[in-house]
Parts: C-alpha cells; sequence; structure tokens
C-alpha cells in the first residue's frame, strides 16, 4: 500500500512555487502530466484534447464557464471522458454540462478541482514532481 502523502508537516519541495505562480489552478504541464495517467473504464488510454478543442466543444454545446482558470477546464473534461463518458455521461453535449457544473459549482470554491485532483495524489500515494510542473 502507497505510503499516504498527507502525513507531512512541511510542502513538498517545488510545491509553494507553484501555487505562488498559478494558485490552486492546473498548468499546461500539470494538466498534461495529469491526462497522461488517466484510463477510461476499460483500462485504455483515453484521446487527449488540447485547450483549443475543449473550448470549441463547450462553444459547439452554447456552454460559457464563468470560473474557469488555467487548463482547470481540460482537466474535468479529460475527467469526464475517462470516468463518465459512455456511462453517465452519455455524449458530448452532456460531457460539455457537466464540465460546467463542475467548474461554475455555486457553492464550490476556487481551485476546486485542482485540490480535488491534489487530494487523489494524496490518497493514492501519487507524488508530484512540483519543479516539473511549472
Amino acid at each position: 500500500m502507497a505510503e499516504r502523502l498527507d502525513l507531512y508537516e512541511t510542502k513538498p519541495e517545488g510545491m509553494e512555487a507553484y501555487l505562488g505562480h498559478y494558485g490552486w489552478h492546473f498548468s499546461k504541464a500539470m494538466c498534461d502530466w495529469a491526462v497522461s495517467m488517466m484510463r477510461d473504464r476499460n483500462g485504455r488510454k483515453i484521446p487527449v484534447k488540447t485547450k483549443e478543442q475543449v473550448e470549441a466543444l463547450l462553444k459547439s454545446f452554447g456552454v460559457i464557464l464563468d470560473k474557469d482558470r488555467g487548463y482547470d477546464a481540460v482537466y474535468v473534461t479529460h475527467m469526464g471522458i475517462a470516468d463518465y463518458l459512455g456511462s453517465s455521461l452519455p455524449d458530448e453535449a452532456h460531457l460539455a454540462k457537466y464540465v460546467k457544473d463542475v467548474i461554475d459549482d455555486k457553492d464550490g470554491y476556487d481551485g476546486l478541482p485542482f485540490t480535488r485532483f491534489y487530494a487523489d495524489c494524496i490518497g493514492s500515494g501519487t507524488p508530484i514532481i512540483w519543479a516539473d510542473m511549472m
């Protein structure tokens, strides 16, 4: 079993610099790394969409995001593809609505997608090499 990463009193090396630059949001490098680990329900790598492709997808279904920062919507789109598309999200129209619901969650907080991702890394014992994510 992987050792939990939330047992330490100090932040991992490079984390404060990352947060100082991006806050609790995805940089392109962090998003690319997170997406590279994603698999669909059958264990296959998911197709990767660029930020421009995600924006075009959302636009095609009339979805406008109010709280998107950095690469947060790109990450959330890929999470939807990996975990829900073809199941509770039957198609890309519903995927676009899912992205809107997560990013613009009315009672959510700034940095919610990244915070949840970081919590998953802590829980699974997946270390982040923060300096590589700048």
